[in-house]
């Protein structure tokens, strides 16, 4: 099923989510069958439970061939529970973001160029994965989410944060 997603100024964006106590649980696999239905529905590259109102430490991701993100390398289909994330290095990189909570805008984000990122699957199965590039800025932006941290708080320079339209002009670029 189609979930909405909460909107940049909905206050549950902004706390902090609980971890999830009980896996492979019908619950859970409804959760994630409407996550997904609602990722697909909008063309995310991922989604945070907190984004449809659900306050567990759940995301979603995965990128083959993405509208939104034409120039992006793949990255598999994963859920990630309970999620610990651990950079590899100091080294940071900007790129453009947008988010399914944040519709119409982009702007430029500093993320970690590569990191490990631990947690579980929906059966309770370990991850362990160490990534970088477009996958490690993946990981970051969702499990910030879990933290009640969106997008727009991590820039720096509010120059490179606007509207699709205005910072692309004559471009093609799908709208939230």
């Amino acid at each position: 099923m189609i979930r909405e997603v909460l909107k940049m100024g909905d206050p549950r964006l902004l706390l902090q989510a609980r971890p999830l106590e009980q896996f492979d649980t019908p619950e859970l696999h409804t959760l994630l069958a409407d996550m997904r239905d609602t990722m697909a529905h909008l063309s995310g590259a991922g989604l945070a439970a907190p984004q449809i109102g659900v306050d567990l430490q759940v995301v979603i991701f995965g990128v083959e061939k993405n509208e939104r993100y034409p120039q992006a390398e793949e990255v598999p289909d994963t859920v990630l529970i309970n999620p610990v994330l651990t950079p590899l290095s100091d080294e940071l990189e900007e790129d453009w973001e947008g988010c399914l909570s944040v519709p119409g805008l982009r702007g430029m984000v500093p993320r970690h160029v590569s990191l490990r990122y631990r947690g579980f699957d929906e059966k309770g199965k370990r991850i362990d994965r160490s990534v970088s590039g477009f996958h490690a800025r993946v990981v970051q932006h969702e499990c910030d989410h879990l933290l009640g941290i969106l997008y727009p708080m991590r820039i720096r320079d509010f120059s490179k944060f606007g509207f699709i339209q205005a910072l692309f002009p004559g471009e093609e670029v799908l709208d939230e």
